[in-house]
């Protein structure tokens, strides 16, 4: 794996990808981030060595790669999924190169289904907490200390500060945010009744299909994080009626204004 990473780094830098200081994940429905950004550099996914390919309509598949705010980013504009056969080294590859090209700092976002049912849907909840339900660890193997340590410690897998910055910058724009725990559940077919059921027994307060593995892999190499998700959807098992992915897309583009305000300012604090 090292020698893959290298590789797409190298690839990377002789593009003129380098001295970035923040890298982004946009999730489903949430590319708009893109058009607020000076770009300086587009790579298709499939062009650059070792990637997968994204396979999810909504996702477009790209690395963006310029300034924010006066800050150098570097934005996944499209991300893998468990549910699409990739492996969790393959979902958490672009972490991993990341922070090989010097970013220290990832801020990660997703459309999520709501199960705390004081959340409404097209808010923004920041994520202070995780569930790792689907089957597997992007550590699991041999581990390799160039990387990061054996056991990992994930007492504070989003970073305190950060969390405290953007509730700072939500209350000074006015935008309502939660703050709760996401769960990652393996999809890609929703929960049934009885597993919105349990997942609100764990504690989880929204249900997504991604962000943990990348943000494990982000705290293996000594990365801080800021993730927010955006409720598209709220999941009542005693009121549960059919979900039509246009819907939930509305949703994330109702709330996405206030996400690109929240990120965009937060890279202004950095």
């Amino acid at each position: 794996m090292l020698e893959k990473i290298q590789q797409t780094t190298d690839y990377l830098l002789n593009k003129g990808i380098k001295d970035a200081q923040i890298g982004i994940i946009l999730g489903t429905g949430l590319g708009g981030l893109v058009n607020h950004i000076n770009i300086e550099i587009s790579v298709d996914y499939t062009d650059i060595p070792n990637f997968p390919e994204a396979t999810v309509e909504s996702h477009s598949g790209k690395l963006i790669y310029g300034k924010l705010e006066g800050k150098s980013v570097l934005v996944m504009s499209g991300r893998f999924h468990y549910y699409e056969g990739y492996h969790m080294e393959e979902i958490t590859f672009p972490i991993r190169v990341m922070k090989m090209l010097g970013i220290n700092t990832l801020f990660v976002s997703n459309a999520c289904g709501g199960i705390n049912p004081s959340f409404k849907p097209a808010s923004l909840m920041i994520i202070d907490d995780h569930i790792n339900m689907i089957p597997g660890n992007p550590l699991v193997g041999k581990n390799l200390d160039k990387l990061g340590p054996r056991f990992v410690d994930m007492s504070e897998p989003y970073d305190g500060e950060l969390i405290n910055k953007m509730e700072s910058i939500a209350t000074r724009l006015g935008i309502h945010v939660n703050k709760g725990v996401y769960v990652a559940w393996i999809g890609p077919s929703l929960e049934t009744r009885a597993e919105y059921r349990f997942i609100k027994i764990m504690g989880a307060d929204v249900v997504g299909m991604s962000t943990v593995p990348e943000v494990i892999v982000a705290n293996h190499m000594g990365m801080k994080v800021a993730a927010v998700s955006v409720v598209t959807d709220l999941c009542d098992p005693d009121n549960l009626k059919p979900v039509k992915i246009e819907d939930l897309l509305e949703n994330a583009a109702i709330a996405e204004k206030d996400l690109i305000m929240l990120f965009s300012e937060l890279a202004k604090e950095i």
